[in-house]
């Protein structure tokens, strides 16, 4: 599914226009960035948690070469599911 198949959806249940499922899609989507730039976890009970966590610094490789590369620390997004939305996959 798209981002715009998205918005469509969300404007046909609301009984909204996709102009304003949109804005509240981005609206949702930048107050989630916000938050994990910052460095804060992010709950919605029921559907699971955005957090943010750091890779430590690490040698790979090039695939291509064999060469050995080294990896610079980061950090990355994670979710991690709730139960109510592993239980709708299941």
């Amino acid at each position: 599914m798209t981002k715009a198949e998205l918005v469509a959806k969300i404007a046909e249940k609301n009984g909204t226009s996709k102009a304003q499922a949109e804005a509240s899609m981005n609206a949702i989507l930048d107050i989630i960035k916000d938050e994990l730039a910052a460095g804060n976890k992010l709950t919605l009970t029921g559907f699971g948690t955005f957090s943010v966590s750091a890779r430590k610094a690490r040698t790979g490789r090039n695939p291509r070469t064999g060469a050995e590369i080294k990896i610079p620390a980061c950090k990355v997004a994670q979710f991690k599911p709730g139960k109510v939305l592993k239980d709708a996959i299941k």
